[in-house]
């Protein structure tokens, strides 16, 4: 009840913050304004390459930096004209530079990020809250997203637009064709958007934008130009179908049944289907019928070994990443890989005025099929709902609520949250959430309450966040990705930069992270003091390094730690990419061996990332993890386990090796193939760590040709190596072999999917 007292004074103080303290931001007047004019005609890429302008369109040329200079007129002239018909929103950008130094690569869609770029950011609600993003590089090929204040870019959305590009004798052109039925906005006569138009050169580390956006105030969108002039348009019908269709032949050692493992062979064929219909021009309904969730693009390699918390791995699965941000607060309460094999889902989102929406509703059958047979529960299906919904108020403030639910069998999880943004000044932001998890098993029952608080400060030179959480033990989220409870943790971060605008070193300065926090008895748990120094050259080039000293209780344990690191990336060259970071210190090792105590070791921790693109339709590149456990000298008195060296000289616990090379070579806009290679490896001491040897190889193959996002033909080949054999005197049925000569699962695979829209 103290604490709930607690999570009450806290959301009071919230809520007095929404009523006195919130700032106004920019006026609406202060705003440069673009009036558009209707063309009977669409505008011509190739009109553009000759010279020659449509009439009717209007053209802004004021381009300037945001990064590396702060007002300064981009660095190479730059034009976009703009105009629409009754279907489409036009927009052209003329870009002179040297074409030898142009970075444009024919690749597959949404892979741009390291080219030159232009685009337009559109605000069709003029909320400032939440935006379109259409990029184009100078090859026409494109990405697209939402970007929202408070949340990080989200390039998951997809829609349907249509793109061209030219590499001139002076530089490069880029057409662009949004569709109105593409996009989402109020039903009215005329259209008022907030608009931004922008250019990225990469080998200067520039961005430019028109009108004139800065990081001396907090927020992007608060800062977009007002786009006028739009009337009579529509986004009219959209309803979408998306059927797929997949087979799969496989072969795998199937490990399920303990002491007999056995191969199996499986024939597999699977077709569903996702609709899309839009509601009221705002609003997306999302169904989805034995969906499509065969994961074509594989998890990036990640240490694993060793680690005290869970390893977050991103979510790949197109249903669950498009509108994700609808349902992103302070803390991450819905993680949707939590949802492993579902057969039925709906999914609303959009907004109205000022208040936006977004719920899901889906079954998820893993939890029955991994019971047994004689289990009661065996085959039964978790239920899982997500609701969120967000008043917004003032300037780019907020105030919203969540509440997720699973349920299964006897067993149920229950999480409402209410949380806040706040701008309180141009340049400062609060966000606070108050939780509280129910959680049934059975007849019992607990609950817990958590909360978060975030302050940050924006500026061009200094930046600052600081962060507070308190999680009860009682606390869990279910269908969250929250790695640790029966905390209370401090942490602030801050950065100071100095520009140098013109030259080739164009921004340094140092920073500092700390972090303390205790259980709710009061014990201390960590503590971190971290400083670090950063420098940004032209190239785009950077380095960093960085020193931590820091404390850890783990069992009731108290160890002192430290860490050294050095990092440098490069893309000086068009061709060339280097990326590299080495860590070095002392830490823990989490899973001594039965025999053995949690004791202190030394730490290594290495990665080197090399992309090549000798052509521009080829890109290879390799990633190497590498990471090793040692005795710390600390640990030599404390240690009687065979094999450690009584003089002294250092004793591995474990090495780890991750290695992948990819390969992708694009054909055609539509038409790819790419090939990945991963190895793996874990070589552990097993007289020190509770770590099996094991190597892994595997390969994966995929030839693509996607027409656009739904419409596509994949087929692909997969295999998986290990180091396992079949031993029937082993109480598993299996050993550990030396080498990975033994394939455990290959798969072909087929998968189509179209879109039809209406």
């Amino acid at each position: 009840m103290t604490a709930m007292r607690r999570g009450a004074s806290a959301l009071l103080i919230l809520l007095g913050l929404m009523m006195c303290g919130v700032a106004k931001g920019t006026a609406q007047d202060e705003r440069p304004r673009l009036r558009l004019w209707r063309v009977p005609s669409p505008p011509r890429l190739e009109d553009y390459r000759r010279g020659t302008r449509p009439a009717g369109e209007v053209c802004v040329s004021d381009f300037r930096q945001r990064e590396p200079g702060d007002g300064t007129p981009v660095s190479l002239q730059t034009t976009a004209c703009l105009s629409y018909d009754r279907h489409h929103l036009y927009v052209v950008f003329i870009c002179k530079d040297d074409p030898a130094k142009v970075r444009a690569r024919l690749s597959r869609r949404e892979a741009i990020f390291e080219d030159d770029l232009v685009g337009v950011v559109l605000d069709t609600f003029h909320d400032r809250r939440r935006a379109y993003l259409f990029l184009v590089n100078p090859l026409g090929i494109q990405a697209d997203g939402i970007t929202g204040e408070g949340q990080d870019d989200d390039y998951s959305f997809d829609t349907l637009w249509y793109s061209e590009g030219r590499l001139t004798e002076d530089g490069f052109i880029v057409w662009m064709a949004i569709p109105f039925r593409s996009l989402r906005f109020p039903a009215t006569r005329t259209q008022t958007w907030g608009i931004a138009l922008g250019r990225i050169i990469p080998r200067l580390n520039e961005q430019a934008f028109w009108p004139y956006i800065t990081r001396r105030v907090a927020g992007f969108l608060q800062q977009l130009a007002t786009l006028e002039g739009l009337e009579d348009i529509s986004p009219g019908r959209n309803w979408q179908f998306i059927p797929y269709g997949t087979f799969a032949a496989a072969r795998f050692l199937d490990l399920s049944r303990a002491g007999v493992p056995a191969w199996r062979a499986e024939v597999e064929g699977r077709g569903g289907m996702d609709a899309k219909l839009v509601l009221r021009d705002a609003f997306t309904l999302d169904l989805t019928v034995n969906p499509d969730f065969s994961q074509v693009e594989s998890d990036d390699p990640q240490v694993t070994i060793n680690q005290r918390f869970e390893v977050f791995f991103p979510e790949k699965r197109p249903f669950f990443l498009e509108n994700a941000g609808f349902f992103q607060t302070l803390e991450n309460l819905f993680f949707s890989r939590r949802i492993v094999d579902p057969q039925f889902g709906a999914r609303v989102t959009g907004k109205a005025g000022r208040w936006a929406v977004g719920a899901l509703a889906m079954d998820d059958r893993a939890p029955g099929q991994r019971l047994p047979p004689t289990d009661p529960a065996h085959g039964r299906r978790a239920a899982i709902g997500v609701l969120r919904v967000q008043r917004e108020f003032a300037e780019q403030s907020s105030a919203g609520v969540l509440l997720t639910h699973r349920t299964f069998g006897s067993q149920s999880n229950s999480v409402l949250a209410f949380d806040t943004l706040l701008r309180l000044a141009p340049n400062w932001t609060l966000t606070g959430q108050i939780i509280h998890s129910l959680t049934r098993s059975g007849h019992e029952r607990s609950s817990g309450p958590a909360y978060s608080l975030d302050l940050s400060y924006s500026g061009r030179h200094f930046f600052y966040s600081g962060e507070y959480v308190d999680r009860s033990p009682r606390f869990q989220s279910q269908l969250g990705f929250i790695r640790r409870v029966d905390v209370r943790q401090m942490e602030h971060f801050v950065r100071y930069r100095w520009f140098r605008e013109g030259k080739r070193l164009q921004s340094f300065g140092p920073n500092l992270f700390t972090l303390v926090n205790w259980d709710r008895r009061g014990r201390l748990q960590d503590w971190i003091i971290s400083g670090g120094f950063q420098a940004q050259f032209a190239g785009p080039t950077a380095v960093s390094f960085r020193r931590s000293e820091s404390f850890e209780l783990f069992r009731d344990l108290g160890f002192r730690k430290h860490e050294t690191s050095f990092g440098v990336s490069t893309a000086w060259l068009r061709w060339l990419s280097l990326g590299g970071s080495y860590r070095f210190g002392k830490g823990i090792n989490f899973y001594p061996a039965p025999s053995v105590d949690p004791f202190s070791a030394t730490t290594a921790n290495g990665e080197v990332e090399v992309t090549l693109r000798p052509a521009s339709q080829l890109r290879m590149s390799q990633v190497y993890l590498y990471s090793r456990l040692g005795v710390h000298r600390d640990a030599w008195p404390l240690l009687q386990a065979p094999g450690l060296a009584p003089s002294g000289k250092p004793v591995s616990i474990f090495n780890n090796h991750l290695l992948r090379m990819k390969v992708n070579y694009q054909f055609t806009r539509a038409l790819s193939l790419r090939t990945i290679l991963d190895y793996a490896a874990v070589l552990p001491n097993p007289t020190l760590v509770s770590a099996q040897r094991e190597k892994r190889l595997a390969v994966d193959i995929l030839l693509t040709y996607l027409v656009n996002p739904w419409t596509a033909l994949y087929v692909g080949y997969t295999d998986h190596w290990e180091n396992l054999g079949l031993d029937p005197t082993s109480p598993t049925g299996i050993r550990r072999i030396g080498a990975p000569a033994h394939s455990v699962g290959r798969q072909v695979f087929v998968k189509f999917s179209y879109l039809f829209r209406f």
